[in-house]
């Protein structure tokens, strides 16, 4: 036996199969992130990323989103298919600070693009008048309150990243109902579609750019919409309306707080009848994902109508509009008419 030749042929060998194995396994990775048909798997937290993801990826991509139409989606609890969805995708979009169910499988989902939303934008915390403070690094002044992201993920005092809870000093997450903010984390969305998938690289990139084209559009309409009106005050039922108000010179009063399901306080509803009367509030809004039961109360305590402004976190047959852009014309439109704009 020919030892000297025996040992390396057995190498080889190894070798080889050390080589099957490695592309058996890249084999499995690259099935599990794509469809049959080559397409990457994109999966998203709730509606406001699956437009995004949608628009941005067109074709080239298959999204599913965790959060179902007509289900409201800070509470939502995934479940088990859910979390298996998260782990074989390729691509996952979500706004941390919005459903912590959510945010904590994501956190152990062993997925090579995680791409956060509230990292591609600068967020706020704001004060019970709706005075803004900063979480971002920096700002640009383009004729009212819009901030560049700084690229980072944005932590309170405890260390841990923004919460949707006023209570808890995390920054508000409703980012995308400023259409400037929304606009930012497009661009940013589209940037990490090209890296996960490069092959699309120009494809993500023109879609992005028109993305981007059409929300600056609409920041300019709601810019213009709402320069003059009789007053600049409205109610909502939860305060998800911070960064569109600043955005354009109004003020938004809240009946519960940033949670949705929050109680309001009898000295909170006194306190909101006074307002309507020395603003000259003509309307209060309720939203299509949660209860309107408090709202119409206030309402007709106060002598007011009651409208739909729609924070926009899925959409349903009640919608006014089929997708972001349309639901947001007809935010602006229902503004307009409650404000008494010119």
């Amino acid at each position: 036996m020919n030892v000297r030749r025996l040992i390396p042929t057995t190498a080889v060998a190894g070798a080889v199969g050390l080589g099957l194995l490695a592309v058996s396994a890249c084999s499995t990775s690259d099935a599990a992130e794509r469809t049959d048909d080559g397409r990457l798997k994109v999966v998203t937290s709730f509606y406001p990323m699956q437009f995004l993801a949608e628009r941005i990826g067109g074709d080239n991509v298959s999204v599913t989103t965790l959060t179902k139409p007509g289900v409201e989606p800070h509470d939502l609890e995934l479940k088990p298919r859910q979390t298996a969805e998260l782990n074989d995708s390729g691509f996952i979009l979500y706004l941390k600070g919005v459903q912590p169910a959510v945010d904590e499988a994501i956190a152990q989902a062993d997925v090579a693009h995680k791409v956060d939303a509230a990292e591609l934008t600068s967020l706020k915390t704001f004060g019970d008048e709706g005075h803004a403070h900063e979480e971002g690094e920096h700002g640009h002044d383009d004729g009212h309150a819009h901030e560049e992201g700084d690229g980072h993920a944005h932590e309170d005092e405890a260390g841990h990243e923004g919460h949707d809870h006023a209570a808890e000093g995390g920054a508000n997450p409703h980012i995308w109902l400023d259409p400037a903010k929304y606009a930012e984390v497009a661009e940013g969305v589209g940037a990490r579609m090209e890296k996960a998938d490069p092959d699309h690289a120009a494809e993500y990139k023109k879609n992005t750019e028109d993305l981007v084209a059409e929300l600056t559009a609409l920041d300019k309409d709601f810019e213009q919409g709402l320069k003059n009106s009789a007053t600049k005050t409205f109610i909502t039922t939860h305060a998800a309306f911070d960064y569109l108000a600043e955005a354009y010179g109004l003020k938004q009063e809240s009946i519960a707080g940033v949670s949705p399901e929050a109680e309001p306080s009898p000295a909170r509803i006194k306190e909101l009848q006074t307002i309507a009367k020395k603003d000259k509030v003509t309307t209060v809004f309720f939203e299509t994902l949660a209860s309107d039961r408090t709202a119409k109360t206030l309402a007709k305590d106060t002598g007011l109508k009651t409208d739909v402004l729609d924070p926009l976190e899925g959409i349903t047959e009640k919608s006014q509009g089929d997708d972001y852009t349309e639901v947001m014309r007809s935010n602006l439109a229902a503004l307009q008419k409650a404000l008494g704009a010119k």
